[in-house]
C-alpha cells in the first residue's frame, strides 16, 4: 500500500493580540483625521460648531471604513486588498486637501497620485509577504 507523501498545508492563524492592538489604533487614526479635517476648514478664526461636526463625521466615517477593510480584508484578493487600500488612502486624503480650499482638480489629483502609490506599495507587501 503507497501512502501519499504530500505534507497538509497549515493556514497561518493570526494573532490573538492583533484585535487588541488595532481597535486603539481605530481610534487614535480616527481623532486625528478629525481633528485635521476641522483645522483645515478653520481659516484662522474661531472654531465654530459646524467645523468640530465635520470633524467627528469624517473621523466617524474613517473608522468605519478601515474597521471594515480590516474585517474583510482577508477574504480579498491581494490585488483587490492594495487597491482597497489605495482608495481608502487617496479618498480620504484628497477629502483633507479638499478642505484647505483647493480646487477639485488638485484635490483629486493630489488623492489619485497618493492613492497609486499606497496600492503600490501595499500590493508589493502583500505579494513578498503571503505564502
Amino acid at each position: 500500500m503507497a501512502a501519499h507523501a504530500a505534507v497538509p498545508v497549515r493556514r497561518r492563524t493570526r494573532d490573538p493580540h492583533a484585535g487588541a492592538v488595532a481597535w486603539p489604533l481605530f481610534i487614535v487614526l480616527g481623532a486625528v483625521y478629525g481633528f485635521l479635517a476641522a483645522f483645515n476648514l478653520r481659516d484662522g478664526g474661531p472654531v465654530t460648531g459646524g467645523q468640530i461636526a465635520v470633524g467627528l463625521i469624517s473621523g466617524g466615517v474613517i473608522v468605519v471604513m478601515a474597521v471594515l477593510l480590516f474585517l474583510f480584508q482577508h477574504s480579498l484578493p491581494r490585488e483587490l486588498r492594495a487597491a482597497a487600500y489605495g482608495v481608502l488612502v487617496g479618498t480620504a486624503t484628497g477629502f483633507l486637501y479638499s478642505l484647505t480650499g483647493a480646487s477639485i482638480l488638485r484635490s483629486v489629483g493630489l488623492g489619485a497620485a497618493l492613492g497609486v502609490g499606497a496600492g503600490l506599495v501595499m500590493f508589493y507587501i502583500f505579494y513578498t509577504h503571503e505564502d
